[in-house]
């Protein structure tokens, strides 16, 4: 073997530095290859209590755990030898277009998890076009959220009161901001045992003490945006300093049924779409009864314990309510890939919550933003892989459980 001194051409190929990135935020966040990633990058700068609040499910987290389970046994049946140059994902859904398959679920709470919160969800979703879902537990305002992004695909989300004015009330002003659909949940008669959330104390507004106080203290850029922005709570009515538990059980409507639903679509001039399905036979009446689209969903294993898993379920929906319903599906979402086989299992649409959130939490719009862009990267990759090209060419046959 005979050996050389290195010539500095052939090293200056090979040597390759990055250059430095002044937005520490950006730099971050790129290093992040997947949802999973941002989790870790979530973690570490969200104290306990609010990364808790979006990480864990209730009781013993079974459904919560099952959700994962069901999409980690899918496997993708490819059909080769497709030209798949070009790979639509727009679609459309409840009368909105969307550019991907895939929208922004409503969740509560959200500047806990980053001072930007649902205004920085909302341009993240405006910003990729796709619909972003406000929660009436939501930390920003109806109409706060509709002037920040006037022209972005918005949905809004309800709990039905036991005070049915203050509920018209809801809906009024989300129709009078421009609020394209009104998501109503059945799923929360009653608030679920999330037992992160009871040893860690979580109220709203946020209860400061010892333990809270030490966990934040190494996260300076959480603390230095809970100080210096407005007061944490709930925008879109008043309540008092208690448990999110206490808070469902004392404003929310356990006795909530199919005649509620009627009053709905009466009082809502928009799309309606319920959230919470779980069984076919449910599906056929909310249908029955003006809803425009459903979402198969187990609130992300965050009521019911040991619920139907909503993509295990799914293909039973479809065929109950037939080819025409709109479909949508939520809980356990964590990849592009994810998306695609709910899509192939008979969903017409998902939302996505803790994915977006773990976003959120790594770097407020831009982390939010790095979600959408993954998603939308792997979605792609995914699809050309299969050897489809568009949304409505994804079939039952491309997916199998093993």
């Amino acid at each position: 073997m005979k050996r050389r001194i290195p010539q500095y051409s052939e090293l200056r190929d090979l040597v390759q530095f990055r250059s430095f990135d002044l937005d520490r935020r950006r730099a971050r966040l790129a290093k992040a290859t997947n949802i999973w990633e941002l989790r870790d990058i979530a973690k570490r700068r969200i104290p306990a209590a609010a990364f808790d609040y979006v990480d864990g499910g209730s009781f013993g987290e079974h459904a919560l755990q099952r959700n994962r389970e069901a999409f980690n046994d899918i496997e993708f049946v490819p059909h080769v030898l497709r030209d798949v140059t070009d790979v639509d994902l727009s679609t459309k859904i409840a009368g909105t277009e969307s550019a991907m398959p895939v929208g922004i679920g409503p969740t509560g709470l959200t500047r806990l998890m980053h001072t930007e919160g649902e205004v920085g969800g909302a341009q993240a979703a405006a910003a990729f076009g796709v619909p972003f879902s406000l929660s009436t537990m939501g930390t920003a305002s109806i109409e706060e959220l509709a002037a920040t992004v006037p022209d972005a695909a918005k949905w809004f989300q309800l709990y039905l009161w036991k005070d049915r004015e203050r509920s018209r009330e809801l809906v009024q002003r989300a129709a009078a901001a421009g609020y394209g659909a009104l998501i109503v949940t059945v799923d929360t008669p009653v608030a679920g045992a999330r037992l992160r959330d009871t040893r860690n104390g979580m109220t709203m507004p946020p209860s400061l003490t010892a333990r809270t106080i030490l966990d934040a203290s190494y996260r300076p850029e959480w603390w230095f945006n809970f100080l210096t922005t407005k007061p944490l709570g709930f925008a879109n009515f008043e309540g008092e300093r208690v448990s999110l538990a206490e808070t469902v059980n004392t404003m929310f409507e356990p006795s909530l049924n199919f005649t509620d639903l009627d009053w709905l679509r009466e009082t809502w001039p928009g799309k309606l779409i319920v959230k919470g399905i779980q069984t076919p036979d449910d599906a056929i009446e909310v249908l029955a009864r003006g809803a425009d689209a459903l979402v198969v969903s187990n609130h992300g294993g965050r009521q019911l314990d040991r619920a139907p898993v909503p993509l295990r379920i799914l293909p039973s929906i479809r065929a109950a309510v037939g080819p025409e319903a709109e479909i949508i599906l939520d809980s356990g979402i964590m990849s592009g890939g994810d998306i695609v086989a709910a899509l192939a299992a008979g969903a017409d649409f998902t939302l996505i919550g803790r994915a977006y959130l773990y976003g959120l939490m790594a770097g407020g719009r831009q982390g939010a933003e790095r979600t959408l862009d993954l998603l939308r990267t792997e979605m792609t990759l995914v699809m050309q892989l299969l050897g489809v090209t568009s949304v409505a060419e994804l079939r039952p046959e491309h997916i199998r459980s093993v």
